[in-house]
């Protein structure tokens, strides 16, 4: 094609002493129109060939992860999914797949990842990287968790149940460790917004509806450093209540911990009259 265009220029500048071509600005004019099909022509090829390049799943790979390098995130998914369509048999394909999720988690798009984490850890339970998809599912539902315990905290308990996962199917691998901490953190999370919630009604002389948060948090989260606080918020939320057997059986059970109590807690103690 920019042969075609290049002869056509040739044979105008040829005859530009003919008549028709006397007229200076008018040949400028067909000169400046002959440059603009050479260049049309070039970008036609130049399309033509990068068409020819994104032939193979090979290429669109390489491109993709050209853009993903490149932090042209939306790009490498839109090469990704392209790969995924064009070529879905392909090993690259299965490739691509994996890779649409990494890049969502790279964005932050992680509702997005964790979706994309999930599909691919069902359609492929066998696949040799199984043991990181699982963690990178588990990852983006924590990531999605706010800084403070003041808001939604609700995706808390898939997230520790995804942890989990990550830590009995693979024992042995590099994720394990990361896994139990970052659980650890989650269940610390949710103590304290046990505890956060008691306290707010506790304030408030709301004890009826404290007393339950305070018992959540003695059920569940016994052992990380809540007992003092629970317990001997539970025992005198129970006698505010009238419930002097259930206040007995908190203060007891906070005398069998080997715990220093603060002066907080001694000076609330004392206000249990039983």
């Amino acid at each position: 094609m920019t042969s075609f265009f290049m002869n056509a220029f040739d044979e105008l500048i040829d005859r530009r002493g003919s008549p028709r071509f006397n007229d200076r600005p008018k040949m400028l004019r067909v000169i400046s129109f002959a440059f603009i099909c050479i260049f049309m022509g070039l970008a036609l090829q130049g399309c033509s060939s990068a068409e020819k390049n994104d032939s193979t799943p090979e290429a669109l790979l390489k491109r993709a992860q050209e853009y993903e390098n490149d932090d042209r995130y939306e790009e490498a998914i839109r090469r990704y999914q392209t790969l995924r369509t064009k070529f879905p048999y392909s090993p690259q394909a299965l490739q691509a797949e994996l890779a649409v999720a990494d890049v969502y988690f790279k964005q932050e798009s992680y509702p997005e990842a964790q979706a994309a984490y999930q599909s691919f850890r069902d359609l492929h339970p066998h696949h040799p990287q199984i043991a990181y998809v699982y963690y990178r599912y588990a990852l983006s539902l924590y990531h999605q968790l706010p800084d403070t315990i003041d808001r939604d905290i609700s995706l808390a308990p898939d997230a520790i149940l995804a942890f989990n996962e990550v830590i009995k199917k693979f024992p042995g691998s590099e994720y394990v460790k990361d896994s139990q901490e970052k659980k650890s953190a989650l269940i610390k999370m949710l103590a304290e917004k046990e505890i956060y919630i008691g306290d707010f009604y506790f304030k408030r002389h709301f004890y009826e509806s404290a007393l339950p948060r305070y018992e959540k948090t003695i059920q569940d989260y016994s052992g990380i450093g809540f007992d003092e606080k629970a317990l001997s918020h539970a025992a005198f939320c129970a006698f505010k209540i009238g419930d002097p057997n259930k206040a007995r059986k908190y203060i007891s059970e906070l005398k069998q911990k080997d715990i220093k109590l603060t002066s907080e807690t001694k000076s609330l103690l004392k206000r249990i009259r039983l």
